[in-house]
């Protein structure tokens, strides 16, 4: 029984990494923002308002998770997202906080309540 167990926890590791990926607020808005076109890591910075380090940090987490690449033009990198059925997974994400009330934001593990 524990070897089905283990196997089953390797099975769901991928979808556990792509959802660290995810967790974090700063990762969400370059996503969202992404999603709307392709941005240069300036233009990310004058637009989010965030430390161009800050910034490339998470874009290198999300180009590390596969969800967002680069093109070079000259000097200059324009970021993209590699699937937009990311898209998808963020609206059903909004839909489950809709229904769920956004009762996992007072989570006492993962929410911003109370620890």
């Amino acid at each position: 029984m524990a070897m089905t167990q283990e196997v089953e926890r390797e099975a769901l590791a991928p979808a556990a990494a792509l959802f660290r990926g995810l967790a974090d607020p700063t990762r969400l808005a370059i996503v969202r923002r992404l999603a709307g076109g392709e941005a240069r890591v300036v233009d990310l910075v004058r637009e989010l308002g965030w430390a161009q380090s800050t910034v490339s940090a998470h874009l290198a987490c999300l180009r590390d998770c596969g969800l967002v690449d680069y093109r070079a033009v000259g000097r200059q990198s324009f970021y993209f997202l590699t699937h937009m059925e990311l898209m998808d997974l963020l609206a059903a994400a909004e839909s489950l906080l809709a229904a769920t009330g956004e009762t996992v934001a007072l989570c006492p593990t993962y929410g911003d309540g109370p620890r």
